[in-house]
């Protein structure tokens, strides 16, 4: 089974801005539906928080923390999809932060539910 890390918007979790929270992401991963090929194991849920400047530290942090380093990671479908878009980034900006510094592969996406 995938270790997986999934990487959230703060600001659309926190505010409500569409995304009901973690849950949509962690069921797709449960049950491989979405932008996950197979189930996969969450081993770590890390949001980014404005201005994403804390986002390969959090990422970082985690894997540390739980010392497991996933097999990849996936940007949610709230990052990956945010409207309006994020100011600061786009889901493919920091995709690529995060795929130089761990050189672990980043999907933009985890889910389709509405």
């Amino acid at each position: 089974m995938k270790k997986v890390m999934v990487v959230g918007c703060g600001a659309y979790m926190d505010s409500g801005y569409g995304c009901a929270g973690e849950w949509r992401c962690l069921k797709a991963a449960a049950l491989g539906e979405g932008k996950f090929d197979e189930p996969s194991q969450v081993i770590s849920f890390v949001t980014c928080e404005c201005p994403g400047r804390s986002l390969a530290a959090n990422a970082g942090v985690a894997m540390k923390m739980s010392e497991m380093r996933p097999d990849v990671i996936h940007l949610s479908s709230c990052l990956a999809n945010a409207k309006p878009d994020c100011p600061y980034g786009s889901a493919e900006q920091f995709a690529q932060i995060l795929e130089n510094k761990f050189q672990i592969p980043v999907v933009l996406g985890t889910h389709e539910y509405h």
